[in-house]
């Protein structure tokens, strides 16, 4: 079987509201899981794709604020609210916290598919920098010892002559270091290592010697 390009993954305790929900996506030939509870979904093994969680406000034992929380920014799909009732304390909470919308029952359908794409827009974003940054954590990861203490220098912004006095080598073998480097990071210029750098949370050393 193919796997689904895009999931929407839907936590409700009301078996009524699940089976509504999924009805509609149906129609709409886009994959929907369900859970009737947090702890459900948390033992889910998720599939490898764009998606979204459509999570509610009122769940037995963990309630969705608890949830929103508990999954933090991570590598989790963006969270789309429904409820009953009108709870503006939560939905300013859950806002803040990176909620894309948060909807009232009976959810206005036109409401709640621009919400999805939204937050498929958001998650396919956040995929695509996660594997920019694997990709570069994997070309680091090929740098030498020598080669990882001469990145912070040169992207910190010292010369090759600074870094080499730094390091107590020839200003030669820095510059040999510094090609390998460029090599390896697979950078098109020195501005595109520095930002290199920066992605990679790598501290700058102090320029003065």
């Amino acid at each position: 079987m193919k796997e689904a390009s895009e999931i929407v993954y839907l936590i409700d305790d009301d078996p009524r509201v699940r089976e509504a929900i999924s009805e509609l996506f149906a129609t709409l030939k886009i994959e929907c899981v369900t859970f009737g509870s947090a702890e459900e979904y948390l033992g889910f093994k998720r599939a490898d794709a764009c998606a979204c969680l459509i999570l509610d406000l009122n769940l037995p034992n963990k309630s969705g604020l608890d949830l929103q929380q508990e999954l933090g920014d991570g590598l989790n799909p963006p969270i789309i609210f429904i409820s009953g009732y009108e709870d503006v304390p939560s939905t300013v909470r859950a806002m803040k916290r990176g909620a894309i919308e948060f909807l009232t029952k009976p959810i206005d359908r036109d409401r709640l598919m621009l919400a999805i794409r939204m937050a498929f827009a958001k998650d396919l974003e956040q995929r695509k920098k996660t594997a920019e940054l694997l990709d570069l954590q994997r070309r680091f990861a090929l740098l030498t010892p020598r080669e990882r203490e001469v990145l912070p220098l040169i992207a910190g912004g010292m010369l090759n002559k600074q870094a080499a006095a730094v390091l107590g080598i020839t200003e030669v073998t820095l510059q040999v270091h510094r090609g390998q480097i460029m090599r390896k990071m697979e950078a098109q210029s020195f501005a595109d290592l520095v930002r290199m750098a920066e992605r990679l949370d790598i501290p700058a050393r102090d320029t003065t010697l």
